[in-house]
């Protein structure tokens, strides 16, 4: 039985990328912000070679590594959840997906209200904790829809949970996917419930996105069309729109999400696990939170070897990345950045360094060469010299 735990780090990049001036992200380096918080351990992680990365220059390298290694260069055009993802599962987007630095047009605006029966107010890039401080007391007097956006391809809706019912929300959310098609085909629509009082508003964790279908064959088509299990942790099955996903469960934040991916190795299956943790983006890097960055990264160094235990003689455990969202620098935008990729298990020569591979798509190959499948996404295994298998 072989079975692939892949973990999305969600935005702990390794460094800037050539063109990361085009996208104002210019000295980005997420993980080296993070490693100077006083709050910042891994040493579960450099064991297994995440500082010997090329281009990491944080800690003390290990003389041997327990995994193998690789820094991922990303192909598409820009540096969003969903960009990132895709990629990762072999599609290579040739166009950055549409954003709305001055909101959305009234066109847009329009035809959700009608179709709603609902006002909208705000409609401007906003950060989503001060969104309803700000909008929220008038939204639960008037019943109007904050809707706000970000630099990433995002339509965002938050209501309160005791004025729209979180069922609603999510409809809304669905009219609002229906009508962003085409030009106007953003990455994901967001509901954002939240619940208090004004001046004590908090989002809670029913967040839901509603994602564009992948327009191409991911690693998850193929893997699920060859029988194989594909199970989705946190939003993964939210970013794919459920395409090619066998079985998924939903997560409360990082600590729940290891807790239920620890569950699941219990589980027999066999296929891939494709997991995201979304607090390092979420609650860190968009806040500018630099200890609670590393606070969230020491967290999961902690839970490391648990993981590790509940490895199968075929496992292959794979750590990486979506973007970069570094917590040091005046934007709270994702960056630019380079990705890791540690690979590790029975099945894999411990110590390789494969340098810098061109393209996110060569994990959801190395994915698919492990289980035999022959690859029809855009990405290159890592695997396919033979003697880097044991």
């Amino acid at each position: 039985m072989k079975r692939v735990f892949l973990f999305v780090l969600d935005s702990v990049g390794i460094g800037e990328m050539p063109d990361a001036a085009d996208y104002g992200d210019e000295g980005s380096n997420t993980l080296l912000a993070a490693s100077k918080s006083p709050y910042f351990s891994m040493p579960n992680m450099r064991k297994l070679g995440y500082f010997n990365i090329d281009g990491v220059e944080i800690g003390e390298k290990e003389a041997h590594p327990a995994a193998s290694f690789a820094r991922m260069m990303e192909l598409s055009k820009g540096k969003d959840t969903t960009t990132g993802h895709w990629e990762i599962a072999g599609i290579i987007s040739k166009s950055p997906m549409p954003t709305y630095p001055d909101g959305f047009p009234e066109e847009i605006i329009a035809e959700f209200e009608k179709e709603t029966g609902r006002k909208v107010i705000c409609n401007k890039p906003y950060s989503g904790t001060d969104v309803i401080r700000d909008y929220g007391e008038e939204h639960m007097k008037t019943g109007a829809l904050i809707v706000y956006t970000s630099a990433d391809s995002v339509f965002q809706v938050a209501a309160h949970e005791e004025v729209v019912p979180v069922e609603t929300l999510y409809h809304y959310c669905e009219i609002a996917r229906k009508i962003l098609h085409g030009k106007h085909g953003v990455g994901r629509v967001i509901a954002r419930p939240f619940v208090g009082t004004p001046g004590n508003f908090t989002r809670t964790s029913r967040r839901h996105d509603f994602s564009l279908v992948p327009p191409q064959t991911t690693m998850l088509d193929q893997l699920k069309d060859a029988g194989y299990d594909v199970l989705a942790v946190g939003k993964i099955n939210d970013i794919f729109a459920g395409k090619g996903i066998t079985d998924f469960i939903r997560t409360d934040g990082n600590a729940d999400g290891i807790e239920k991916t620890i569950k699941w190795m219990d589980r027999d299956f066999n296929g891939l696990c494709f997991i995201n943790l979304v607090d390092y983006d979420m609650l860190y890097g968009h806040r500018n939170d630099v200890d609670g960055y590393a606070k969230a990264l020491t967290y999961f160094d902690e839970q490391l070897p648990r993981i590790l235990e509940k490895m199968q003689d075929e496992d292959i455990l794979m750590i990486t990345a979506d973007h970069g969202c570094d917590p040091s620098t005046p934007s709270t935008d994702h960056s630019r950045e380079y990705v890791p990729l540690i690979l590790y298990g029975k099945q894999i020569k411990a110590g390789i360094n494969y340098g810098t591979r061109k393209g996110f798509g060569d994990i959801g190959a190395t994915v698919l060469s492990y289980f035999g499948i022959p690859s029809k996404i855009e990405g290159t295994s890592i695997l396919d010299n033979t003697d880097t298998v044991l």
